[in-house]
């Protein structure tokens, strides 16, 4: 399955994410992660309020955080996004750059299944709607 779409967002690290040292406390990168996520989705049309019209919830099942180099306070820094897989799951691949230089921070992915809201019951595929809407985008 080729990589079909990308996006990013910056964001500067605000003062309440950091610890005495200045430095983002490690659990933080998920919440960046996530606005990430969301931002992807938006583009491509199926957000989560989306996905609740129609039925499903999407809870992460597993992630993966790599970190190359700390996150500072003040620091400007990108998290670029790749949706991957799209059609049984949905897993999306990130990468955290300092805006300035371009070093690699962080990387990671999440994965995360379509769950019917009525029944919590995983789902084996992913919403037509979303699959529809993926594919209008190659």
């Amino acid at each position: 399955m080729e990589i079909v779409i990308t996006d990013s967002i910056e964001i500067k690290a605000p003062f309440f994410d950091v610890d005495s040292c200045e430095v983002v406390w490690h659990g933080h990168y998920v919440k960046y992660f996530e606005e990430a996520r969301c931002h992807l989705l938006d583009r491509v049309g199926y957000n989560y309020q989306a996905m609740r019209q129609d039925g499903y919830f999407f809870p992460v099942v597993d992630m993966k955080i790599k970190f190359v180099a700390p996150l500072v306070f003040a620091q400007v820094f990108i998290v670029n996004t790749t949706l991957v897989e799209w059609e049984n799951r949905l897993k999306v691949k990130y990468e955290i750059v300092d805006k300035d230089s371009g070093s690699k921070i962080t990387k990671g992915y999440t994965i995360q299944v379509a769950v019917d809201v009525e029944t919590r019951q995983m789902q084996f595929e992913s919403p037509t709607r979303l699959i529809q809407m993926v594919e209008a985008m190659r």
